[in-house]
């Protein structure tokens, strides 16, 4: 009797543990959606700069609340009949069971809730960079409510809900801490609401340059901090694996950093602050979906692999004169889908059991689930973006006027402006 009431003590000791590392796994990435927010702000014109950062701090009060009436429900409560793989149920709308043990075995339900609300949280304020200084205030707060449900939801639940179509239950996809559900889904989105919202006026003639160099930096920095958050945490349990996934975080940020700056030393003669930034993120997008399956000498080549093809996609960009205003496509978008098929390349299940054995270990088939993987949800992610969009413009006007936008959102869409540069006495 003495032995089982030592061992029901250890589980709760363990529990408890997990459940305390992964609220304050949650609290550090819930801060990356106002780190985001300081980011975005320092690269538009300083009459934007509140707009911007308002997109991310209003999606995360809408997010916070639908994620508790039905989102969480709806992505990781189980499904029912033919639907259950791509959409979980209601049974849990309002977090009814929020003091239940989670599936896992390792923490409380209502823990692994909140840590997912973050995800859900940050993934539309990331497509915000795509749109800003243009897109109608009101247009946006629908668009966070509708993509969040009608495409964020579903695509959580198929690729980490129970039974999903995309996850371990399904085609055998591996996403550790969002590569397909955060940083793709942004990046796809994004790059359908520049299609769809339209330029910003004379662009690209008269593009401005970031109005506030060191928001960017600090924003990034806060960033980076985040993402121990995002991906050590992604685990659920406080022991080797959230070492394991922090390691590669941060050596896949670092790598990525200074690809970047060597990069722009041997096409410009001098790295930039913002080079240095971009690149930091690149590397934290692409080690998110392999984090926790690959090792960290593996974090070194998928940082330098994601700065160089971002790199490049940045430059495309502009050729094609895309006006993803911050963008959000060549960054989160094509990291993501890097480090998702990377992932399929250095994974290693000695690492972790619940992970796969890939291509340096002669096995090509994770490597082609994870490109499977990847071309499902884009689609899924592109479609469903593209008819949001549309029904939204029957309603609301997608973007401001021409005279609002050339004023600038902050005083037109919030009666505020960031900097009072008057003289009051």
């Amino acid at each position: 009797m003495a032995m089982a009431t030592v061992s029901v003590s250890a589980a709760q000791a363990l529990s408890s543990a997990n459940n305390g590392f992964v609220l304050l796994c949650a609290g550090l990435v819930l801060m990356m959606t106002p780190a985001l927010a300081i980011f975005y702000g320092g690269f538009v014109r300083s009459r934007n700069v509140l707009n911007t950062m308002v997109m991310s701090f209003a999606a995360m009060a809408l997010v916070s609340v639908l994620w508790v009436l039905f989102g969480y429900s709806l992505a990781f409560a189980p499904g029912s009949g033919p639907l259950a793989p791509f959409i979980g149920g209601l049974q849990w709308a309002g977090l009814s069971n929020w003091a239940e043990p989670h599936a896992s075995g390792q923490l409380s339900e209502g823990a692994f809730a909140l840590f997912q609300a973050t995800f859900a949280i940050i993934t539309p304020a990331l497509i915000s960079g795509a749109v800003v200084e243009r897109m109608n205030f009101r247009a946006w707060m629908l668009f966070v409510l509708l993509w969040s449900t009608v495409v964020y939801l579903p695509l959580a639940h198929m690729v980490w809900g129970p039974g999903g179509f995309l996850g371990p239950d399904g085609l055998g996809a591996l996403d550790f801490a969002g590569g397909l559900v955060v940083e793709l889904a942004s990046g796809v989105a994004a790059l359908v609401a520049t299609l769809m919202v339209g330029r910003r006026q004379n662009y690209p003639q008269a593009i401005a340059p970031p109005h506030n160099v060191p928001l960017i930096l600090l924003g990034a920095g806060l960033l980076w901090f985040g993402w121990f958050g995002f991906n050590g945490g992604s685990g659920l349990v406080a022991g080797e694996l959230a070492s394991l996934a922090c390691l590669t975080t941060n050596t896949a940020g670092a790598a990525a950093a200074l690809t970047w700056m060597v990069i722009e030393t041997i096409q410009r003669g001098k790295p930039t602050a913002v080079g240095l930034a971009t690149g930091a993120v690149a590397g934290l997008v692409a080690i998110t979906p392999a984090a926790g399956f690959v090792s960290p000498l593996a974090a070194l080549p998928i940082g330098a692999l994601a700065a160089l093809f971002c790199c490049g996609a940045l430059q495309l960009k502009t050729r094609l004169r895309l006006d993803d205003s911050l963008d959000v496509l060549p960054v989160h978008g094509v990291a993501g889908l890097v480090g998702t098929l990377l992932t399929g390349v250095f994974c290693l299940r000695s690492l972790n059991p619940a992970g796969a054995d890939g291509l340096i270990r002669g096995h090509l088939e994770q490597l082609w689930i994870q490109i499977r993987a990847a071309g499902f949800a884009a689609l899924w992610v592109a479609v469903g973006t593209c008819v949001l969009l549309q029904a939204i413009r029957m309603l609301v006007p997608l973007r401001v006027s021409r005279d609002e936008e050339r004023q600038g959102l902050d005083i037109n869409a919030h009666g505020e402006e960031a900097y009072n540069t008057e003289f009051t006495g």
